[in-house]
């Protein structure tokens, strides 16, 4: 059995036992240093035109940073931060979408506020609550959805020497303690959504390995949230150095994650992972 995660009177991952259509998350970085699409919509402008190409391809939710998170960044202050995500937020929904689900992805509590009040509806933490425990209170005062990622270390350093015994049984224990330290803030049980992190202090095999096991996380009954767009351990595999030419591969990972029972996908490439997904979907309705 799956919880219901809710916006308000809205389900973002309806349940009840019965999985329905997966979603989409468009990746919008407004950042400079993104390993993928650094500066690219780091301008209003650009942001804005990229949210309605998404929205033209069929995006559910929009997860727009403000601080880079690949391996070897810098960490940003949430000013900063700030400064970068709220007008972006604001112009969306006083131009483009007031419909729009809109999610905040950062482990600072003060932008997640910041974020909130400009007109955001979901947390996207990929410290799990790690790095900052009054996000996990300011997301039970609000009531809304946060996800709770999985990583080894900080983003400088995660990729220095990461190691595990079993990668997936600690992941799936330290994703545990996030949820149990999110009940223990007020967060209610419907209102969390886990993620492995793929790539977030990960080797190749542990990735691959992650991979192989989502059904692993699914069982635990909370929704999950894969995201493996134009990550570097893919592009090993295919002897593709430049990110964005691992599209096709990224839209493989989304539709095993579909048949393994993952509900939602954060990606770079909304067009093709959303055909994936539906394809995926509809050959898994008929099993």
């Amino acid at each position: 059995m799956f919880n219901q995660v809710n916006l308000g009177d809205r389900p973002v991952v309806p349940t009840g036992g019965i999985q329905t259509k997966p979603l989409i998350m468009g990746i919008l970085n407004v950042t400079p240093d993104s390993f993928s699409d650094g500066g690219k919509f780091s301008g209003l402008n650009a942001a804005l035109q990229q949210v309605e190409l998404m929205l033209s391809e069929g995006v559910d939710i929009v997860d727009i940073g403000g601080e880079s998170t690949r391996p070897g960044a810098e960490p940003v202050a949430a000013a900063e931060q700030i400064q970068r995500v709220v007008p972006v937020i604001e112009a969306i929904r006083q131009q483009l979408a007031s419909h729009l689900l809109i999610s905040i992805d950062t482990t600072s509590s003060e932008v997640a506020k910041a974020a909130l009040d400009a007109g955001a509806d979901m947390i996207n933490d990929i410290s799990g609550g790690r790095a900052d425990a009054a996000i996990l209170t300011l997301a039970a005062q609000t009531g809304v959805p946060i996800i709770l990622m999985h990583s080894q270390g900080v983003s400088k350093t995660m990729q220095d020497n990461p190691h595990y015994e079993n990668v997936v049984q600690e992941v799936l224990e330290a994703l545990n303690e996030s949820i149990n330290a999110a009940l223990k803030a007020g967060i209610k049980k419907q209102a969390i959504v886990i993620d492995p992190g793929i790539g977030f202090g990960k080797r190749k095999q542990d990735n691959i390995d992650l991979l192989a096991h989502l059904d692993a996380l699914v069982a635990t009954g909370f929704p999950v949230l894969l995201g493996t767009s134009r990550k570097r351990f893919m592009g090993t595999i295919c002897d593709v150095a430049e990110p964005s030419e691992l599209v096709t591969a990224t839209a493989v990972t989304t539709a095993l994650g579909v048949m393994s029972g993952v509900q939602m996908f954060r990606v770079h490439d909304v067009k093709e992972n959303r055909q994936a997904a539906d394809v995926a979907w509809a050959i898994k309705q008929s099993r």
